[in-house]
């Protein structure tokens, strides 16, 4: 995949990322119930002790983190995309985290931070192949015959 594409990738997901983010911080400081498409535990999954890290709304943590990542989309530069590597393998890690709180503690799916996981998820994977292709070295081991 070449960088432009990878580019575009990163722009269209963090954009739909920004939308979720976007919707759920609003609902949560607007004290609003969110919709609900596919699964009705939503509204459980927002209210929940795990909707908050450190008395922040993870919608927000989610919102920044989208931010970040879509601006960092516009640089070609090794900081940026070595932090845009950082934050959505972060994100996604603290992703998986919740969606087994969610499956194994809360008893509820929320569609909206299932969406937020796969997002986070092919961020993931587009800033490690965007690093790749960068320093292809990086990719391959050196063969160190005897």
């Amino acid at each position: 995949m070449s960088a432009r594409a990878l580019r575009i990738a990163l722009i269209v997901l963090t954009s739909a990322g920004l939308g979720i983010a976007g919707y759920l911080t609003y609902v949560h400081y607007a004290g609003l119930t969110p919709v609900c498409g596919i699964s009705h535990g939503c509204e459980t999954v927002q209210t929940s002790r795990y909707a908050s890290l450190l008395h922040t709304p993870v919608a927000l943590l989610g919102l920044i983190t989208y931010t970040f990542v879509f601006a960092t989309s516009f640089s070609r530069g090794e900081r940026a995309m070595l932090s845009a590597f950082a934050m959505a393998v972060t994100a996604f890690a603290f992703s998986v985290y919740l969606t087994s709180r969610e499956l194994f503690t809360i008893h509820a799916i929320c569609s909206w931070c299932v969406s937020s996981a796969i997002i986070f998820t092919l961020l993931a994977i587009i800033t490690t192949m965007r690093l790749m292709t960068r320093h292809p070295a990086v990719a391959v081991l050196p063969n160190h015959a005897g």
